[in-house]
């Protein structure tokens, strides 16, 4: 991590040049003996007795060994002046000797002096440092040499001298967000607009209006140092356009447009009924939606008792002046009426009002009530479809067009109403296909073999199925055994069962039943075996 150090720069003038050259070195070499002859002293025990005064012989005194010494420091650059301080920094040198980096010493020479004054009086371990509370003007070359416990090592001096002079920011004009799309004011409200911006020193703010200066009587303007200010109290239309602020410092400038549209009408302004005497023809002079003298824009002169107005009938003149309320759709057209809903289909209105078309509104009425429900806002499209109308009740329909001033006077309204009829229901009952359910007999449960003990009643059971229902008829030993009364033969369900009461020995033997019916016919069999003793009859 880069370690930052912050010095105040020597005080050095003009006088103090010669005194400080006597005591800071001009070459390298006495610059290390002074370090080493320093560093010696510290170490040195207090003598206890006044030693012999005798000359040093510093001409013979060795020089310390290259490799004792640290290489220079490397990439010594500077990294920001200001007109009060100056950032250098510097890498450490490749090289750090055998005895170790005491730190850095930094030094200053003025330009036009020779001798060079150390800013740190003591070397520092940071490889970057400030010089502040420099005087505007200066001059000077820096130079910053490693230290070890040897001595100094090479300096790195810079290539450049450093001039401290005022710095100068260029101009910066920082638009407010809102202020950046179309600032929209209504008729008689205040326009209050704050532009920050930037500069050093404090630059020079002036304000156009469509090119031009601005009006003093109408428009206030106050600039601060790092903020410029457009007031005007009561905005009229005439003020509507581009307002543009210009910033310039020392050939420099910058420039930002905002625009402004006030909306409404005033007291006074065009657009306003105009009334006048009775007879049309002597109304040939009167301003008509801001048309001048003279000039006809297809309007209609309706008679309100003794005076006539003046109605507007938006004809497709170009009005290049400030924003007005639209007019209203030029024609509307029922296109289509199905269920619940209906579709409406208009065009465009002439006059915008000099602005962009913010839609249109679509209402409805119903004929019983008349009241009027809105059922679009501010709807783009020039066709839609109602939905969710009442069944049995007649619709009618108007549109507004709307646009930043407000809706349109008037409206366009369907001549035609919407029926919304019940629609006749008619039964339509699909012809039934009736399933044919025949089938030939076929047992799904067969008779099973059965072993019976004498003297008590056994039966035997299977299930048929068939349509229509067939005849069942069962068989002993593919004998007939129908009216016997020792069988009792049910049938119910399509099960079928033959009861065989108290069977003796002689009833052993094979029983079929046999289902008929007109599709066909089927059987299955079984082994009855009655053995045993049984039941024994008392004899008398």
């Amino acid at each position: 991590m880069t370690e930052i150090a912050t010095l105040e720069a020597p005080a050095c003038g003009p006088e103090e040049t010669a005194s400080e050259s006597a005591k800071v070195p001009t070459t390298e070499p006495s610059g290390e003996v002074a370090a080493l002859e320093s560093a010696r002293e510290e170490q040195a025990p207090t003598p206890q007795e006044p030693a012999p005064q005798a000359p040093a012989p510093t001409a013979t005194k060795p020089a310390p060994a290259s490799e004792d010494l640290p290489s220079a420091p490397l990439l010594l650059a500077v990294e920001d002046v200001s007109d009060s301080s100056v950032t250098v920094s510097w890498e450490p040198p490749e090289r750090l000797g055998r005895l170790g980096l005491q730190g850095y010493v930094l030094e200053l020479r003025r330009e036009g002096a020779s001798a060079w004054v150390p800013v740190n009086a003591r070397p520092v371990m940071v490889t970057q440092q400030t010089m502040r509370n420099l005087a505007l003007g200066d001059k000077f070359f820096l130079r910053v040499a490693a230290v070890s416990s040897a001595g100094a090592g090479p300096p790195t001096v810079l290539d450049q001298p450093v001039h401290i002079q005022k710095t100068i920011e260029a101009p910066k004009i920082r638009v407010p967000r809102h202020l950046r799309q179309t600032y929209i004011r209504q008729v008689g409200e205040a326009v209050n607009l704050q532009i920050p911006f930037q500069g050093n020193p404090k630059p020079q703010a002036s304000w156009t209006h469509n090119g031009h200066t601005l009006d003093s009587q109408r428009v206030s303007i106050r600039t601060g140092d790092q903020d410029s200010i457009l007031f005007i109290r009561s905005a009229q239309r005439s003020d509507s356009g581009c307002y543009e602020l210009t910033v310039r410092l020392e050939g420099l400038e910058a420039k930002a447009a905002i625009d402004i549209l006030v909306i409404g009408i005033g007291p006074g302004e065009a657009g306003l009924p105009c009334w006048g005497p009775r007879d049309p023809t002597s109304y040939p002079r009167a301003d008509i939606d801001g048309v001048r003298p003279g000039e006809h824009d297809g309007s209609q002169i309706s008679g309100v008792g003794s005076l006539w107005q003046a109605q507007p009938s938006h004809s497709p003149l170009s009005h290049s002046g400030p924003a007005e309320k639209p007019g209203p759709p030029r024609s509307i057209r029922l296109l289509d009426v199905w269920g619940c809903n209906a579709a409406l289909e208009w065009t465009a209105p002439q006059d915008t009002g000099n602005t962009d078309l913010l839609g249109y509104t679509v209402q409805k009425a119903d004929k019983k009530t008349g009241q009027w429900f809105t059922v679009l806002e501010r709807y783009h499209p020039t066709t839609c479809t109602i939905s969710d109308l009442i069944v049995g009740n007649s619709y009618s329909f108007r549109v507004f067009s709307e646009n930043l001033c407000g809706l349109s006077a008037s409206a366009a309204v369907t001549k035609e109403l919407a029926h919304i009829q019940k629609a006749d229901i008619v039964a339509k009952p699909k012809g039934f296909v009736e399933r044919d359910f025949s089938e030939a007999p076929s047992f799904t449960q067969p008779l099973a073999d059965h072993t019976s003990t004498p003297g008590y009643s056994t039966q035997l059971f299977c299930s048929v199925r068939a349509s229509p229902k067939p005849k069942i008829i069962w068989m002993k030993n593919k004998m007939d055994i129908h009216g016997d009364p020792k069988y009792r033969a049910l049938s119910e369900q399509g099960v079928c069962t033959l009861e065989i009461r108290k069977p003796s020995p002689f009833d052993s033997g094979v029983y079929t039943c046999k289902a008929v019916n007109v599709l066909g016919e089927a059987s299955v069999d079984c082994q009855l075996e009655v053995k045993g003793e049984g039941l024994r009859r008392a004899t008398p």
